[in-house]
């Protein structure tokens, strides 16, 4: 174990069997939706020649033009599946439980604590092990996107590299704007469970309340509270840059998220 920031390593080591899983996951996902993409023309995978409806532009990680029946569409659609969220709250659940609420749970927290560990490093060393792991999930699924598009050049002609790299950012900012209100919890609360309860709120709910609103008129105004109305792969894909806007929200969602954590974590008592 390495014994600088020993609290980071011993994070990433006992959880990288998980992690090993997670990438390959992604890794084989990715390369499926690539192949399906470059193997069927997206407007054959909509009978009648219809556009889809308006609210699947959720499922292509748009709010704007982008519609499901096209290649920026598709591979979108890849990196907003349920499954790429799933591996993505995966991580996030597992790694944010463990920064505090696991070893509160289970009453190992007074071991660490008599050890010369403030509660900022321990929070920051979890944290950062934490943000390093999201971020290789997040770099397998962008880095394979990149080679498929590079391979197929009837993609490439409509879908450039900047446009595969600006969602692999957009990507980040959304795992980001999760892992800040989980660590929150964590600090806060001393049940692994509840950790895990609010990243699927956040993730898996997000997703489901970001389509009501597209679907739903009555519930448009919804759309501001999802995540999902933030990440929009599908449109940096198209437009080949990064919607900074959207990115510095979910961003600046981790950010307070991170800062909450670190306020609750000072001011609990950790014995329960």
């Amino acid at each position: 174990m390495n014994a600088r920031l020993p609290l980071l390593w011993l994070a990433l080591h006992r959880r990288r069997r998980m992690l090993i899983a997670v990438l390959i996951g992604m890794v084989a996902f990715e390369a499926l939706i690539v192949v399906v993409t470059n193997t069927i023309p997206p407007e054959q995978l909509f009978s009648g020649g219809r556009s889809p409806p308006s609210a699947y532009r959720a499922f292509s990680g748009s709010s704007g033009d982008v519609s499901i029946a096209s290649y920026p569409g598709l591979l979108g659609a890849g990196l907003t599946h349920p499954f790429w969220i799933a591996l993505q709250l995966t991580v996030i659940g597992s790694l944010a439980a463990a920064a505090v609420a696991a070893d509160v749970e289970s009453g190992t927290i007074e071991l660490v604590m008599v050890r010369p560990v403030t509660r900022t490093r321990l929070l920051a060393e979890r944290a950062a092990a934490l943000l390093l792991a999201s971020a290789a999930v997040t770099a397998a699924a962008t880095l394979t996107v990149a080679a498929g598009v590079a391979l197929s050049p009837k993609i490439h002609a409509q879908v450039g590299l900047r446009g595969v790299f600006a969602a692999g950012i957009m990507g980040y900012a959304f795992t980001l704007c999760v892992t800040g209100p989980a660590l929150a919890v964590s600090a806060a609360v001393g049940r692994r469970a509840l950790v895990l309860g609010a990243v699927v709120a956040i993730g898996a709910v997000g997703f489901a309340v970001n389509f009501i609103a597209l679907a739903w008129e009555p519930a448009a105004p919804l759309r501001y509270v999802s995540p999902f109305h933030y990440y929009t792969p599908g449109d940096a894909l198209a437009q080949g840059a990064v919607l900074w806007s959207r990115a510095a929200v979910l961003a600046g969602a981790g950010a307070a998220g991170l800062l909450a954590a670190q306020v609750l974590l000072r001011r609990r008592d950790l014995t329960r």
